[in-house]
């Protein structure tokens, strides 16, 4: 074969090989082999993380030999014998004791998405979510499927902590929000992005809103500081009645939904909102032709399998907010995953 042809199906095998890497990486997190090495006062060997994590030294060696490939170990040869570390990368986002680790939401891919992946054909043939065929768990109520256990519902919020702690400050400083006093956060799950938005704008008061077993799950499980001026109130935001806000936040939430349901709650939110008042929404968005960022599209397929809905261009988002009745839509890139939409009652 030429050139050409020799690059075209080496990308061909890294993209049929692909769903290798994700495990490796599911599978690390998985075993604790990160939070070994962040723990141990030096490198070790193949041995000692074999026993550290309960797994054969065989399996333990090519685990941690494709890590170093993948620049998520660094290996140290002395006298023949090997010793791994981790990298800065793995440290900053792949231990449990960092402030910036993404453990919880890799566990859940790994659990969770990567099973529904699993249905991909089958959800475009269909149209729809994977839960039944995945799960055998019924999904006519999106997130009783979602929520489907209490082990699931605090693995999904603790992913969405984190999540947060690393996109939280980029899209709630894409717009000055000093001007709203009294925020509310809908679907905000654990508060993790309430605490966020406390410590840019300490002037304001925030409440989340989410439903009881959400906001059991956050009171039992995360902690919040006295200080930080955090309600939580239960309630559905299709039908109960929504907290006053000057600003209301809906974060990674209409791209669960089709457009339907969405226009039906940016409805409710605009009867609700005071005048002079605000929506922040928070998407990962599509480029105009749809074409792109790849990461998006992922996202997009992603709400395919798990969800009802899609993500969204500015344009698709304009529409939906104008048609509830909302006015000066301003978007902005953050140039990280998420964006930041803001309009106006």
């Amino acid at each position: 074969m030429g050139s050409s042809e020799d690059h075209a199906y080496r990308l061909l095998n890294d993209y049929a090989n692909g769903f290798m890497v994700s495990q490796v990486l599911f599978a690390a997190c998985e075993l604790g082999v990160f939070d070994l090495l962040a723990e141990a006062p030096g490198p070790l060997d193949v041995a000692a993380v074999a026993a550290g994590v309960g797994a054969s030294a065989h399996g333990t060696e090519l685990l941690l030999d494709i890590c170093v490939s993948l620049k998520l170990l660094k290996v140290e040869t002395r006298g023949g014998k090997a010793s791994y570390r981790n990298t800065e990368l793995s440290s900053d986002y792949l231990t449990t004791v960092s402030p910036t680790s993404q453990c919880s939401m890799l566990k859940y891919m790994g659990r969770t998405s990567y099973r529904c992946w699993g249905h991909l054909a089958d959800a475009v043939r269909e149209g729809r979510n994977q839960y039944l065929e995945t799960f055998g768990v019924p999904a006519e109520e999106l997130f009783t499927a979602i929520y489907r256990s209490d082990g699931e519902r605090l693995q999904f919020m603790q992913a969405l902590q984190e999540v947060w702690s690393v996109n939280g400050r980029s899209v709630l400083t894409a717009f000055d929000l000093s001007v709203f006093p009294l925020m509310c956060d809908l679907g905000g799950g654990a508060g993790a992005l309430a605490k966020e938005c406390m410590s840019l704008y300490p002037g304001c008061k925030i409440t989340v809103f989410d439903i009881p077993e959400v906001v059991w799950t956050a009171k039992q499980h995360f902690s919040f500081q006295e200080e930080e001026h955090i309600d939580f109130q239960e309630g559905d935001f299709f039908k109960d009645p929504l907290p006053e806000a000057d600003l209301y936040i809906l974060a990674r939430v209409l791209h669960d939904w089709a457009d339907g349901k969405c226009s039906h709650l940016l409805e409710r939110i605009y009867h609700t909102c005071k005048p002079g008042g605000g929506i922040l929404v928070i998407e990962s968005l599509l480029d105009e032709d749809r074409r792109g960022p790849l990461l998006t599209q992922l996202y997009s397929l992603n709400m395919l399998v798990q969800t009802e809905g899609q993500e969204r261009t500015p344009t698709q988002y304009h529409m939906l907010l104008s048609s509830a009745g909302f006015r000066d839509f301003q978007f902005k890139k953050t140039g990280a995953i998420y964006d930041a939409i803001l309009a106006r009652k």
